[in-house]
């Protein structure tokens, strides 16, 4: 399937591209980080890459989300039960992380898109 475009200069000036509106990063919930590391590479997240963070969203299993753990913010997959509650890399090379009895973790929002430079 090809991917299609209309030209720039038949398209209407109501139908104009606001990325604010796209990814919603105008609301006061909204912030944008910019990531580190390699850990989430196995689903397209990469260093330099620009991720939404929504706080608005409540957190819930399986949701990409940045947390807070001992003062470090990382970007991981949420799993989460009854019990445990675990962050999750979406690349071999790192260690999944479930906080001990006494360690801080705060899941600060979570992640709704992720933004990339290409050039």
């Amino acid at each position: 399937m090809a991917t299609v475009f209309p030209l720039p200069h038949t398209d209407s000036a109501n139908s104009r591209i606001d990325l604010n509106d796209i990814f919603n990063i105008h609301k006061p919930s909204c912030f944008l980080l910019r990531v580190k590391g390699e850990s989430m590479t196995g689903i397209g997240i990469f260093e330099g890459d620009t991720v939404v963070v929504d706080r608005s969203i409540p957190p819930r299993n399986s949701h990409i989300v940045v947390a807070a753990v001992n003062g470090r913010f990382l970007i991981r997959r949420l799993q989460k039960n009854r019990t445990t509650v675990r962050l999750l890399p979406e690349n071999p090379a790192y260690r999944a992380i479930e906080p001990a009895q006494g360690e801080e973790m705060q899941v600060w929002g979570v992640v709704t898109a992720c933004l990339k430079k290409l050039l």
